[in-house]
């Protein structure tokens, strides 16, 4: 199975380059390494660096994922709007369909993502900045 992995270990973006960070604050990633990287284990497929916006922060509220609050115990700050933040591919997929997809970090989103949404997709939501 292809996991988006180069032959000298790095991941791949969903534009074929090196996977680069999405995030080092507030720290992002399955693994807490600031990159959407993945694996086996990482079920919710975490490959999706979006720019927090309140209305997809309302969103995957009302979905039963609340990014907002903090959580100290699990040493979660909480999201607000321009956070970047390793989304689950599903969950970045169910915004796109309901119109409330955040903004995409082409180059730190891991190419498995692909397998949730097209790349017109993400393009359509390229985060300019």
């Amino acid at each position: 199975m292809d996991r988006g992995w180069r032959p000298d270990g790095g991941a791949l973006n969903v534009l074929g380059g090196p996977l680069e960070p999405c995030s080092f604050r507030p720290l992002t990633g399955f693994f807490r390494d600031g990159c959407c990287n993945t694996d086996e284990n990482d079920f919710g497929s975490h490959t999706v660096c979006a720019v927090m916006t309140d209305d997809f922060l309302v969103f995957s509220r009302d979905r039963g994922n609340d990014l907002s609050t903090p959580r100290p115990e699990l040493d979660f700050p909480g999201l607000r709007a321009g956070d970047r933040w390793c989304l689950c591919a599903a969950r970045w997929r169910e915004a796109f369909d309901a119109g409330k997809a955040p903004q995409v970090v082409l180059v730190a989103t891991h190419q498995t993502a692909l397998r949730h949404a097209p790349l017109e997709a993400f393009q359509r939501h390229a985060w300019a900045g």
